[in-house]
């Protein structure tokens, strides 16, 4: 029996995890058919053009996979890198989502964001893609958060920096990538005495 729109569409948000109408659009199913689905129950919106099963499986980290979902292009950070890693004892409520200078600020309405701008190497280095409920999600690695941290230290403050240098070390973190990202995000400076202080 060939699939009807309405079960290619149930098919999809179980492949996918969060569905978005615009895939719904991609593969020429009209959105009529999302809001045909939400009011038989079958899915769940969760957001401005974002769906999902109703036994769709929520985990502690369901706003990255919901805010990668809405802004591809983005890479969580700073926070929200720091909670995923288990290297803070902050519970942000923001996602911390890093994208181009260039790029227009996203809005998503599931999930409150904090935008940080980055460029260059700082942007495209160090990123990690990690699946959250079915959904890719990049998220910068230990060593370029802890640095992130330490260059945006009037942001997220100096002593959630040190809790996540003090983490990563206890963490078996490997100091030498650690120093990479720091001559990256230029903070050698700052970061020297720091390390050297837990490493004596």
């Amino acid at each position: 029996m060939p699939k009807t729109q309405s079960d290619r569409l149930l098919s999809l948000a179980e492949e996918r995890g969060i569905l978005r109408a615009r895939e719904a659009d991609k593969e020429g199913i009209g959105r009529k058919y999302l809001t045909r689905l939400v009011d038989q129950g079958k899915l769940v919106r969760i957001g401005r053009g974002l769906y999902r099963l109703p036994d769709h499986k929520v985990t502690s980290h369901h706003s990255l996979a919901v805010a990668a979902k809405r802004v591809p292009k983005g890479t969580v950070c700073l926070l929200s890198a720091l909670q995923f890693h288990e290297m803070t004892t902050q519970n942000p409520l923001d996602v911390w989502l890093a994208i181009g200078h260039k790029e227009r600020e996203p809005t998503v309405d599931a999930v409150s964001l904090r935008i940080v701008r980055m460029s260059g190497e700082s942007r495209t280095e160090g990123i990690e893609e990690h699946e959250i409920e079915g959904v890719s999600v990049s998220i910068f690695e230990p060593a370029k958060t802890v640095a992130d941290c330490f260059k945006y230290r009037s942001r997220v403050g100096l002593d959630v920096a040190l809790e996540a240098l003090r983490d990563f070390y206890a963490q078996d973190g490997s100091m030498e990538v650690l120093w990479h990202y720091a001559e990256l995000c230029r903070v050698q400076t700052v970061i020297r005495p720091y390390i050297e202080a837990i490493a004596s």
